[in-house]
C-alpha cells in the first residue's frame, strides 16, 4: 500500500498561484520546477535563509560598526590642553552629535602620522607571468608546430602532453596565486585607505604625515613606481594632495614663507607631508638622482621646512612680538595708558612652529651619490644657520623623518645595525636600523643646539622639540639624554620614554633630553597603527607642549572578514526577499502538466489563441482541496473505491 501525504496550505497556495498564471517571466522557471517538486523544498528553503538572516545580520551589524567606527570604540582622540584623554575623547564625541564641543580644549596643532604604508605590486608577485598560461600557449605551438619547429607525430604528441600536464600542475596553480596576490593588493590598499579616512574623519586633524616607505622597493622601475603611485593617490589617500614646491620652502634667514596656524584649514587638511623612505629612494649606497627625481616628482621634495605662527589674542602685543623678531625694535618692554594710569607691558616673542621634513637616508656614509649627499648636508647646515637662539622662547622644532636615531640594543625592537655593499654601489650602505652616532648626535646637537657643557649658550639645554619618525615596524617612545654632571667624556644616552618619565629624567638637575616617537607601521601585520599628535600653546609658561598617543585598528584580516560577512549578508537578503516576493509578484510560465499533489496529473487544455484553459469542478479549479476529505490514496484511487 502507498499512501502520498497531502501538502501544506502554503503549497496549496503557491500551486494555485502558479496554475492561475501565464505570462512568462526569466526568473520563473526555477520557482515553478521547485514548487512543482515539492512545495515543501520551497518552504525549508526560506526557514533556512530566514533563521540565517536571525545570525547574520546582527552580526554585520556588530562588526561593521566596530570596523567603521573603530576609532570610538578604542577611545581615540588628539590629547587635548589640560584634560585627560577620557576628557578629550568625549569632547571628541560632541563634535559628531548634536551636543556642543569646548573648541578651547581642542590643540590648534594636530598631526596625524602614520608610518611606512609599503605599497606592494607586480614585482613582489613570484611568477607573476603564470597568470598569461605560458605552457597553455606552448602546447598550442607544439601542437600545431607554430614556433617552426619540426617533430614527427610521437614527438608532437609527447610535447603536447608535457605542454598539458604543466598547463594543469604549473600554470593554472600559479595563475590563482598571482590573482589571489592582486586580490590581496586592491584589499590592502583599501585597508590601508579606511584607516586614514577613518580617523581623518573622527579625529578632525589639521596636518597629515606619511613617515616614509611609502612604497614597498627602491628597486622597481619607473612604470611600476607610477602605478603605486597611483594607487597611493587614488586609493589609499584618495583625496589628499602632495606639498607643492611654492608650499615646500628652503631655510633662509629672511624666511617670508611663514604662515597663520589655522589658516587654509581645509587644504591643509588634504595635504600629505611625504617623508622620503629607504623603500622609496634606498640607502646611501643605492640612492641615485633618478630614484630622487621620480619621488619627487610623484610624492614631493624630500627635504623642506614649514614656518607656522600662533595667532595672538592681543593685536599690539602680535604686533610688537612680530617686529622684535624682526629686529624692528630693540625694545620688549613698554608703558600703555590703562584707566589714566601708567602700566609696564612686557612683550614676548609670538609662538612660532618649525617643521622639518629631512631626507636622513644619506647622512651616513659611504654614499653612491655624493651630490646627493652634498644636497642633504647643505640643506642640514641650513636649518642649523637660519634657526632661532636656543634661549628664545616659544618656539617648537618638530623633525620629521625615516630612520630613527642611534640608542643602545635592548631599547626598541631593531637593535642598531648596520651592512654595506661588497664591490657595488662604492661599497655604499646597504642597510641600516639606526641612524650611527654622529649623525644622531649631529641632530640633537645641531638641529636642537643641546650641549653637555652647561657653559653653552641656553646651558646646554637648546631648543624645545620632537622627533618623529618610521622605518623601525614595531614602533618605540624614546628619550634622549646626556647628563652635564658627568665626567668630561661623557656621551649621548637613550632609554623608553616610560623609563624616563617615570624616572624623572626631563626634572633631574644638569640632564639635557629630547624625546624621538617611532611610529608603528600602519600595515596590517603591524595593527594598522596610527599616531596622534597634539601640540598647544602655553600661555602661562609661553612655551609650547605636546602630547602623543596611538590607535590601533587591528590586522587587515578584520577588514577582510567585515566585508566579506556583509557580502554574504546581502546575497542571503536578497535570496530571502526574492523567495518572498516570487508568489506575489513574479508571474509565471505556461506549462503542460499541472501536479495538484493528490496523486492526479491534470492537463489543461490550450485554446485558439494560445492561452491555457483550466478545467474545473463545480464551476471551481481543480485542486486537492476540492476533490476529496480523505488525507491519503491507496494505489491512486479515493478510498470510497476500494471494497
Amino acid at each position: 500500500m502507498r499512501v502520498t501525504l497531502a501538502p501544506s496550505r502554503a503549497s496549496l497556495r503557491v500551486a494555485k498561484f502558479i496554475l492561475e498564471t501565464s505570462i512568462v517571466t526569466p526568473f520563473h522557471p526555477f520557482l515553478y520546477h521547485l514548487v512543482a517538486l515539492d512545495a515543501a523544498v520551497y518552504m525549508f528553503f526560506v526557514s533556512v535563509l530566514r533563521n540565517a538572516l536571525c545570525i547574520l545580520v546582527p552580526l554585520s551589524f556588530l562588526l561593521s560598526s566596530y570596523l567603521y567606527l573603530y576609532p570610538a570604540f578604542h577611545l581615540c582622540a588628539f590629547p587635548a590642553p589640560e584634560d585627560t584623554p577620557n576628557t578629550a575623547f568625549l569632547n571628541t564625541l560632541r563634535q559628531h552629535t548634536f551636543s556642543s564641543h569646548n573648541a578651547s580644549k581642542i590643540a590648534p596643532f594636530r598631526l596625524l602620522a602614520l608610518g611606512d604604508p609599503q605599497l606592494e605590486g607586480e614585482s613582489s608577485i613570484p611568477d607573476a607571468e603564470a597568470a598569461t598560461f605560458p605552457h597553455f600557449t606552448k602546447f598550442w605551438q607544439d601542437a600545431f608546430l607554430l614556433n617552426g619547429t619540426k617533430h614527427n607525430p610521437l614527438q608532437r604528441l609527447r610535447h603536447s602532453l608535457h605542454d598539458l600536464i604543466d598547463f594543469y600542475l604549473d600554470d593554472i596553480p600559479k595563475a590563482l596565486e598571482v590573482y589571489r596576490k592582486r586580490v590581496d593588493h586592491i584589499g590592502n590598499d583599501y585597508y590601508l585607505g579606511h584607516i586614514y579616512r577613518t580617523l581623518h574623519w573622527w579625529t578632525d586633524p589639521s596636518h597629515v604625515t606619511v613617515l616614509g616607505d611609502l612604497v614597498g622597493s627602491q628597486w622597481i622601475d619607473d612604470a611600476e613606481f607610477d602605478r603605486r603611485g597611483w594607487r597611493y593617490w587614488n586609493r589609499v589617500f584618495r583625496g589628499g594632495i602632495r606639498v607643492s614646491e611654492e608650499v615646500a620652502s628652503q631655510p633662509a634667514e629672511d624666511f617670508q614663507d611663514t604662515r597663520i596656524l589655522g589658516e587654509d584649514v581645509a587644504i591643509w587638511k588634504r595635504r600629505i607631508i611625504n617623508v622620503a623612505g629607504n623603500h622609496d629612494i634606498g640607502y646611501a649606497g643605492d640612492l641615485s638622482p633618478e630614484r630622487m627625481a621620480r619621488f619627487t616628482r610623484v610624492f614631493g621634495k624630500a627635504n623642506y621646512e614649514l614656518r607656522f605662527q600662533l595667532p595672538l589674542n592681543s593685536t599690539v602685543v602680535a604686533t610688537l612680538s612680530q617686529e622684535i623678531a624682526e629686529g624692528a625694535t630693540d625694545s620688549e618692554n613698554d608703558e600703555v595708558i590703562v584707566d589714566g594710569e601708567s602700566e609696564e607691558i612686557e612683550y614676548k616673542p609670538v609662538p612660532e612652529l618649525r617643521i622639518i621634513v629631512l631626507n636622513d637616508m644619506n647622512l651616513d656614509t659611504p654614499a653612491s651619490s655624493k651630490e646627493l649627499q652634498d644636497e642633504t648636508y647643505n640643506f642640514l647646515n641650513q636649518v642649523i644657520t637660519t634657526s632661532h637662539d636656543v634661549t628664545r622662547p616659544a618656539h617648537f622644532t618638530l623633525v620629521l623623518t625615516h630612520i630613527p636615531m642611534y640608542k643602545q640594543a635592548g631599547i626598541c625592537v631593531d637593535g642598531p645595525f648596520f651592512d654595506f655593499f661588497d664591490g657595488d654601489f662604492d661599497n655604499g650602505v646597504k642597510e641600516q636600523n639606526h641612524l650611527s652616532a654622529d649623525a644622531s648626535k649631529g641632530f640633537l646637537e645641531g638641529i636642537y643646539g643641546m650641549s653637555g657643557d652647561a657653559f653653552q649658550p641656553g646651558h646646554g639645554f637648546g631648543r624645545h622639540g620632537l622627533v618623529l619618525n618610521g622605518h623601525d615596524h614595531e614602533g618605540c617612545d624614546v628619550y634622549h639624554f646626556i647628563n652635564q654632571s658627568e665626567p668630561p667624556e661623557r656621551y649621548w644616552k637613550a632609554a623608553r620614554w616610560a623609563d624616563a618619565e617615570a624616572g624623572g629624567y626631563g626634572e633631574e638637575a644638569g640632564v639635557v633630553g629630547l624625546r624621538e616617537v617611532t611610529v608603528r607601521s600602519m600595515m596590517g601585520d603591524f595593527g594598522g597603527n596610527a599616531g596622534l599628535l597634539s601640540l598647544w600653546f602655553d600661555e602661562e609658561t609661553w612655551d609650547w607642549r605636546f602630547e602623543f598617543v596611538n590607535c590601533k585598528l587591528g590586522t587587515q584580516h578584520i577588514w577582510w572578514v567585515v566585508h566579506i560577512l556583509d557580502l554574504i549578508t546581502l546575497g542571503v537578503g536578497i535570496a530571502y526577499a526574492g523567495l518572498l516576493l516570487a508568489p506575489k509578484v513574479l508571474p509565471t510560465q505556461r506549462v503542460r502538466d499541472k501536479h495538484l499533489g493528490n496523486g492526479y496529473t491534470r492537463h489543461p487544455e490550450k485554446n485558439k489563441n494560445g492561452t491555457v484553459h483550466l478545467q474545473k469542478i463545480n464551476g471551481k479549479l481543480d485542486s486537492p482541496g476540492q476533490r476529496k476529505k480523505s488525507k491519503a490514496t491507496i494505489h491512486g484511487e479515493s478510498p470510497s473505491k476500494i471494497g
